[in-house]
């Protein structure tokens, strides 16, 4: 058996003395594992890196076996571990892939939606939003998507605010009526708004709330019905660290008298 394809790394683990088993997010075989002799060596373990593009060739005497994969380095991400913002939407990225992505199921939309968030990571100004983008297109990618069209009540598109937790439809403003309270907020920017030319920038506090709103789906929904598991503590790490610069303490109210 044997394939090629394009991917970048999810990540790697041990195995034996030089090799480790390489996790991979390809483009058309989906998320994959194998074997990378001498990986853990001299030439190939500075390659290895979360993110890094590779040229991938696998190999198995069965499909069902792990393989052997041959890896040529294409684009190094490496400059991103130098960030600290942006290392954790890298791994945000990487964990979520890995736990809600079956092995070998391709998911070429996703893909491509993931190499355009790696491509802006390291441009401060747009990564929180588009990494708002990519949450909202892995859910739709395993089958929790959202649908911020028009109002589940009224059938309306003007005056959309909320989200209802239970159907992920979106709620207008008059159409909540005593559900308000219920409901869970739709950000401007969670329905595309702010996101052309000519149009106001998208600010910190909202793509927060997005989300919030979004980790909702992922941790009700997404979670509970892949793998009844808690999401990767990564995800957690990266919108607290985004909350916190979205919404600093001001240290001179914090003084206590």
């Amino acid at each position: 058996m044997e394939w090629r394809d394009q991917g970048f790394v999810l990540g790697t683990r041990k195995h034996g003395e030089t090799s480790v088993i390489l996790e991979a997010m390809t483009e058309a075989h989906g998320r994959h594992i194998g074997i990378v002799r001498g990986g853990a060596g001299r030439r190939l373990g500075p390659v290895l890196q979360p993110g890094t593009q590779l040229e991938l060739v696998w190999r198995a005497r069965l499909e069902s076996h792990m393989g052997h994969f041959m890896v040529e380095p294409l684009h190094s991400r490496n400059a991103l571990m130098a960030d600290r913002m942006a290392l954790a939407a890298l791994n945000a990225m990487r964990a979520l892939l890995s736990f809600c992505l079956p092995e070998r199921e391709p998911h070429a939309v996703l893909y491509r939606h993931s190499q355009h968030l790696l491509d802006l990571l390291d441009r401060a100004e747009v990564r929180a939003l588009a990494y708002m983008q990519w949450e909202k297109a892995l859910l739709e990618a395993t089958g929790f998507g959202l649908d911020l069209n028009a109002c589940a009540v009224t059938g309306r598109r003007e005056g959309l605010a909320y989200v209802s937790p239970r159907t992920g439809r979106a709620v207008s403003e008059a159409g909540a009526g005593a559900w308000r309270n219920r409901l869970l907020p739709l950000p401007a920017c969670l329905q595309g708004q702010g996101q052309g030319p000519g149009q106001d920038p998208v600010s910190d506090a909202d793509i927060v709330a997005a989300l919030h709103t979004i980790g909702y789906f992922l941790r009700h929904r997404m979670a509970a019905c892949t793998s009844n598991r808690p999401l990767p503590e990564a995800r957690d790490h990266f919108v607290h660290m985004f909350d916190r610069k979205a919404h600093p303490i001001d240290k001179k109210s914090s003084i206590t008298l």
